[in-house]
């Protein structure tokens, strides 16, 4: 698969380009703010942006603003946002454009963990989610003094979905949970019944939920 990175760091980008070959990535493109990767995304039609939330030359949400037009421009393109801080409302935004999936959003610090970041990277490369945990809980935490439009769902289903929104597998979602593959594929089904998302590929359902679950909407 081929790949490009838009980040401003040089010592990071260079690390990436890295991390990206290791996992059997063709780099085509390397680049330090937005225009270049609008560019860059343009000419290769790469199967994979990986973008810096912040980047010249205002450093706010330049690399957002040209994640959402590559999703509009470029859906073949998968984009994975890299954040200093948890900022879960650009997660939301860039989740939310539409219900194919291939989208991420993980804080740098992940990439330290090169084996979890590799593993993140393909999943969403592959046509997955790959949310950081951190923004769960931030989302989480923000739901808990109001409506809950996700209520018909037990706690057990809410902390599966919540591991199927970080981009977890049934046997990840198992591990965590320490229960077995059969009972998480019960409680998935479950919520799948309960946010009324009529059987399809399965992938795809997992994605509207973790959208519904994203967007807070019944």
């Amino acid at each position: 698969m081929r790949a490009v990175i838009a980040e401003d760091s040089v010592l990071l980008r260079i690390g990436l380009v890295k991390v990206l070959e290791m996992a059997g990535f063709e780099v085509v493109a390397e680049t330090g703010d937005a225009e270049g990767l609008l560019a860059a995304v343009e000419e290769h039609r790469p199967e994979l942006a990986l973008v810096d939330v912040r980047m010249p030359p205002g450093f706010t949400d330049e690399g957002v603003r040209a994640a959402l037009m590559i999703r509009q421009e470029s859906p073949g393109t998968a984009v994975l946002l890299l954040s200093q801080y948890v900022e879960e409302r650009y997660a939301a935004d860039l989740l939310a454009t539409q219900t194919r999936a291939g989208v991420g959003y993980l804080l740098k610090q992940r990439v330290a963990d090169v084996e979890e970041f590799i593993d993140a990277v393909r999943r969403v490369a592959a046509g997955g989610t790959a949310l950081d945990p951190q923004v769960v809980a931030q989302l989480l935490l923000r739901r808990g003094g109001g409506p809950d439009p996700l209520g018909r769902l037990t706690p057990r289903e809410r902390e599966v979905l919540a591991l199927m929104a970080e981009g977890r597998s049934n046997a990840g979602i198992a591990a965590e949970l320490v229960v077995s593959e059969s009972a998480v594929a019960k409680h998935i089904n479950s919520i799948f019944a309960k946010l009324d998302l009529p059987p399809a590929d399965g992938d795809h359902r997992r994605v509207l939920a973790v959208l519904r679950f994203l967007d807070g909407t019944p």
